[in-house]
């Protein structure tokens, strides 16, 4: 998934939640879309694309348009504290996507946006067996979010663009090299959101 353009959707409408919320348009047939609106992840761009409910409905099925567009669910399912230590990745705030492809990859927001990087397969594959809700993971558009910053254990499964909501919300909160004062009362804001959507 391209970052960077996934990004950049997520920042303009969480920025503009009024007049660039209101141009937003569904970025196959160009009607409006309103600030909550389906994606759809491009598996041939690698980006997720922003619709309309209309369009959404055409590829609720995954072999829909030959499997080039699927349809990012809404499931957000609170899970109890998951060991992903067993991952090799040190960062308490992270978030796991499955690839169609077989591989994993998980994502830590930055102030530069989010580091990626590849999580060996067969160590994903054991902790789906301890956690049979990730194996029940749609792959490319559901992520296993992860905060254990401060204290907190919030482990969640996740569409993937909440995730890209998460690091549009560190990228606009974070002030020099500790992230200051700001940032991580609204990562907590953003738990507390999940929790009241799911």
């Amino acid at each position: 998934m391209t970052v960077d353009g996934a990004l950049a959707r997520v920042i303009r409408s969480a920025a503009g939640r009024g007049a660039a919320a209101r141009a937003e348009a569904c970025e196959l047939c160009a009607a409006p879309v309103p600030g909550e609106h389906p994606h759809l992840y491009d598996t041939a761009d690698a980006e997720v694309r922003c619709v309309c409910g209309p369009c959404s409905v055409l590829f609720a099925d995954d072999a829909a348009g030959e499997g080039r567009y699927r349809l990012v669910p809404r499931r957000r399912l609170r899970l109890p504290p998951v060991d992903t230590a067993v991952l090799g990745v040190p960062v308490g705030l992270v978030f796991f996507v499955p690839r169609s492809d077989g591989t994993v990859t998980a994502q830590g927001p930055s102030p530069a946006g989010a580091m990626r990087w590849e999580v060996d397969a067969a160590a994903w594959q054991r902790l789906s067996a301890v956690f049979p809700q990730l194996a029940s993971m749609a792959p490319d558009v559901e992520a296993l979010l992860v905060n254990t910053v401060r204290g907190l254990q919030e482990h969640w499964i996740v569409p993937v663009d909440d995730c890209f909501r998460m690091v549009a919300v560190i990228r606009r909160e974070w002030r020099g090299l500790s992230g200051g004062e700001r940032v991580w009362p609204a990562v907590e804001r953003f738990f507390a959101e999940l929790t009241e959507r799911s």
